[in-house]
């Protein structure tokens, strides 16, 4: 499981070493809330593609391995004590939007500027994405009980639509 602690070391360790993350997934919708609602497997987080190898070092320095490789779309590093961070590399434009690969290369994710915002976690404030974008990717498959809670827990908070 990847605890509070986890995600805020994480955090730290890669802004050490010049990365800039945005927390997106479970972890994201909790920082929106200001708020740990559920356990976490994992720790979603965007990069830009350019700050990979820097991503990737300092993940290794700290002991992690990387478990999956999903390249351009994404991967996956693990660490022997259980946390798991599920990394989305991010092409960003001078606008400050952002593309990402995804499986099928004529569509791939879009991440306008102004989904790019603050949430917290703990006293943290640190960069996520918005409730707009967490209900965009939130589409198109069958939702865990985990998403559908998420999902509810936007729209009382931010007013959204979710369609589930």
């Amino acid at each position: 499981m990847m605890s509070r602690n986890d995600v805020l070391s994480v955090l730290t360790l890669l802004r050490e070493a010049g990365a800039d993350v945005v927390i997106a997934g479970g972890w994201g919708v909790d920082a929106l809330l200001g708020e740990e609602t559920r356990p976490h497997r994992d720790l979603d987080l965007l990069h830009r593609r350019e700050q990979e190898p820097a991503v990737v070092a300092a993940l290794e320095s700290a002991g992690y391995t990387e478990t999956l490789d999903w390249r351009p779309v994404r991967f996956v590093f693990s660490h022997l004590a259980g946390p798991e961070i599920d990394l989305h590399p991010l092409e960003f434009d001078a606008d400050g939007s952002a593309v990402q690969s995804s499986p099928d290369p004529s569509e791939p994710f879009r991440y306008p500027a102004a989904c790019f915002v603050t949430g917290t976690i703990g006293t943290a404030t640190v960069r996520c994405v918005s409730a707009e974008q967490q209900a965009l990717f939130h589409q198109g498959y069958e939702p865990a009980e985990r998403d559908v809670a998420d999902m509810r827990r936007l729209r009382e908070k931010f007013g959204i639509d979710t369609h589930f």
